[in-house]
C-alpha cells in the first residue's frame, strides 16, 4: 500500500468535510448559495468516494484517483456562495460553519 493512498483518504474527507459545512451553515441560514453548494457538494463527495476507490483499485491508476479528488476540491471551492463571516469570529467557528441563525426556530 502507497503512501498516496492516505493522501487520497484525507482528501475525500475534506470533501465530504466541506459538503457538511455548507449544509450546516444552509440550515442555519437559509441562504440560496450555500443551498446550491451543499446540493452539488453531494456529487463532489461522490466524486471524491469514486477517487478513493480508483486509488484502491491499483498502483497503476493512483494518479488518476488522486486527480479525481483534486478535481472535487476545486469545483467545490468555485461555487459561489454568500459572505457571512465578518473576520472577528474565531477560526475554529468559522471552519466548523457556526453561523448566526436568520431563520426562526422551528418547535
Amino acid at each position: 500500500m502507497s503512501y498516496l493512498l492516505y493522501v487520497a483518504f484525507f482528501g475525500a474527507a475534506v470533501v465530504i468535510f466541506l459538503w457538511l459545512r455548507d449544509a450546516r451553515i444552509f440550515f442555519r441560514t437559509g441562504l440560496a448559495g450555500y443551498r446550491k453548494a451543499a446540493y452539488w457538494g453531494v456529487l463532489y463527495g461522490a466524486l471524491g468516494t469514486f477517487g478513493v476507490l480508483c486509488t484502491l483499485a491499483g498502483e497503476s491508476i493512483e494518479i488518476f484517483g488522486l486527480a479525481i479528488i483534486l478535481a472535487a476540491l476545486y469545483l467545490q471551492g468555485r461555487m459561489e456562495r454568500e459572505k457571512i463571516f465578518t473576520g472577528k469570529e474565531p477560526a475554529l467557528d468559522r471552519a466548523l460553519g457556526s453561523a448566526k441563525r436568520s431563520l426562526p426556530d422551528k418547535k
